[in-house]
């Protein structure tokens, strides 16, 4: 590998096809999160910035300096169509690494969405375009393009580390990383966790408003009688 640490490039790793995806099922963030003993879910600061639609697709890592963009404009440029872009800002809450320009140009490569644990601009620009962003702050203060960072190696996101060809998972929620490794122990887990739910909302339409077991544990901690 070129470069240094710090300041690398990794241009190739390994992606989810499609079938891989299909298997979550319109599974949600949260039921995802839910699946990995509630891990994953990354910070709920990073927020969409418009309300945007459910996305899944496998992470390009990006890991900027702080104030400077230089290494995400690549990430863009490896990026294939249905990826998600994931970005390290350093904990930079003032420069915005990512606008309507960089936008632009992510809907053109047809990049799904945009995570940023950090700030972006242009909140208009970046809705009308319909491309789904998601970050902690808005702040109209852009970055430099002198580096450091890296590309594709793993990075930390909202506190969860991800990984380039990691699934994400982001919807009004939130957004849920599951380790590609994981992903089909995850994606079954998910489909179980829909059922339930699913079979407790026909229980809540026929009357059953409290779970049963919510007393039963009760009962065995002394609580009630």
């Amino acid at each position: 590998m070129a470069g240094k640490p710090g300041f690398r490039v990794v241009s190739s790793w390994t992606r989810p096809d499609a079938s891989v995806l299909s298997t979550f099922n319109g599974a949600s963030s949260a039921q995802v999160a839910d699946s990995m003993s509630r891990m994953g879910a990354i910070d709920g600061e990073i927020r969409p910035i418009w309300n945007s639609p459910r996305v899944i697709g496998p992470a390009v890592t990006v890991w900027c300096h702080s104030g400077d963009n230089l290494m995400l404009h690549k990430g863009i440029s490896l990026a294939q169509a249905g990826d998600i872009i994931v970005v390290n800002t350093q904990g930079n809450l003032v420069n915005s690494p990512f606008g309507e320009l960089l936008g632009t140009s992510a809907v053109g490569k047809g990049i799904r969405a945009v995570i940023v644990d950090g700030s972006v601009r242009d909140a208009d620009g970046l809705k009308a375009l319909g491309l789904p962003v998601y970050s902690r702050r808005i702040s109209p203060s852009g970055c430099n393009k002198d580096g450091g960072g890296e590309v594709g190696t793993p990075i930390a996101c909202g506190g969860v580390v991800v990984r380039s060809g990691d699934i994400v998972l982001a919807d009004p929620d939130g957004v849920t990383v599951v380790p590609l490794a994981d992903a089909e122990t995850v994606a079954g887990l998910a489909r179980a966790q829909v059922k339930r739910e699913e079979d407790r909302m026909t229980e809540i339409a026929k009357g059953v408003m409290t779970r049963p077991e919510i007393d039963e544990y009760l009962r065995r901690m002394k609580v009630i009688e």
